[in-house]
């Protein structure tokens, strides 16, 4: 029985692709879309890093990392490794000396459906990481396998090598690349359009008249008619004197 899983790495991102992504915040396409997203509880590791990156996938079983310290050294500049723990949330198997294998391959940044390790030398490094928090207890070299560039399922979401991994202080997001670039010129504007509604408001315009959200309501109520029971300060504190 095999035990290692490896493929080919994938394809590079095409860098007007990369350059259409950048500055796109991952929660401004969650205004339009609901999936691809990788679970929140896999947060930036005490960063406010913005990554756009080539996925490249990792299945890690349990306590082993064997295959992650193999993996690494074939990782490129523009990767982000994302790594599949199999449920396993105890060990960590990123720490202060793979983040240093990881800053010398110049990755974008590494996703793991787990702990972390050294945090401090992993701030050090300068690689961003986005994980589930942080473990004391570590993987070790047992050689049991794993799986190298195949689809893994991650935060929730399956994975792919080669799809497109967008990544910031607010989490993760995993976009086919096919449908990246599209998604990435539609943020774009929604961002710009977002930037000017900010702007109104601080020279203090209402955000609901902006919105239309105020026209909502009050097109409601005209519609309730007159007589329907509102709620004062008056009633609301002579309900609370009222006995049970």
């Amino acid at each position: 029985m095999t035990r290692y899983h490896i493929a080919d790495m994938p394809q590079p991102l095409d860098p007007q692709l990369l350059d259409a992504l950048q500055g796109v915040e991952t929660a401004t396409i969650g205004h339009v879309r609901h999936w691809g997203f990788l679970h929140r509880r896999i947060q930036p590791l005490g960063h406010r890093h913005r990554i756009v990156g080539c996925a490249v996938t990792l299945a890690l079983p349990a306590q082993d990392s064997t295959l992650l310290h193999h993996a690494v050294g074939l990782l490129r500049p523009g990767d982000c490794l994302l790594i599949d723990r199999l449920g396993d949330d105890i060990h960590a198997c990123f720490g202060g000396a793979v983040a240093t294998a990881a800053k010398m391959a110049q990755v974008a940044g590494v996703v793991i459906d787990g702990p972390a390790t050294d945090p401090t030398e992993i701030a050090q490094s300068g690689v961003p990481v986005w994980c589930t928090g942080i473990a004391p207890i570590t993987t070790r070299l047992y050689n049991l396998g794993g799986m190298f560039n195949h689809a893994i399922q991650c935060g929730g979401v399956c994975v792919h090598p080669g799809d497109v991994v967008i990544a910031d202080e607010n989490g993760v997001l995993v976009l086919p690349r096919q449908e990246a670039a599209g998604l990435g010129s539609a943020a774009q504007e929604r961002q710009q359009r977002t930037q000017a509604r900010i702007d109104q408001v601080l020279n203090g315009e209402k955000l609901g008249q902006l919105s239309g959200a105020s026209a909502m309501v009050q097109a409601e109520m005209q519609a309730q008619g007159p007589h329907m029971p509102t709620c004062s300060a008056e009633s609301v504190s002579s309900a609370a004197r009222e006995p049970p």
